[in-house]
């Protein structure tokens, strides 16, 4: 559970820091990340692709964390 805590903060921060310029701070970018997480996880089974270890985690929920953000400004 801690590690999904910590995947998710990195993932959140990251992107943050690519689509933004800056991160959203320590609770938003846990929320982010976690949201984009599953994001990342429901697009990669949907491309049938699969990250293993730290490093394709922290990609996967990274890139669903940059979906979400684009949505949600499109949304805006």
């Amino acid at each position: 559970m801690l590690w999904f805590l910590i995947i998710g903060m990195i993932a959140g921060w990251l992107a943050g820091n690519i689509t933004k310029g800056s991160g959203f701070g320590l609770i938003g970018d846990l929320v982010v990340g976690i949201i984009g997480s599953f994001i990342g996880g429901f697009l990669f089974s949907l491309m049938g692709l699969s990250a293993y270890g730290t490093i394709g985690e922290i990609t996967m929920a990274t890139i669903g964390a940059i979906v979400l953000l684009w949505i949600v400004r499109l949304i805006k």
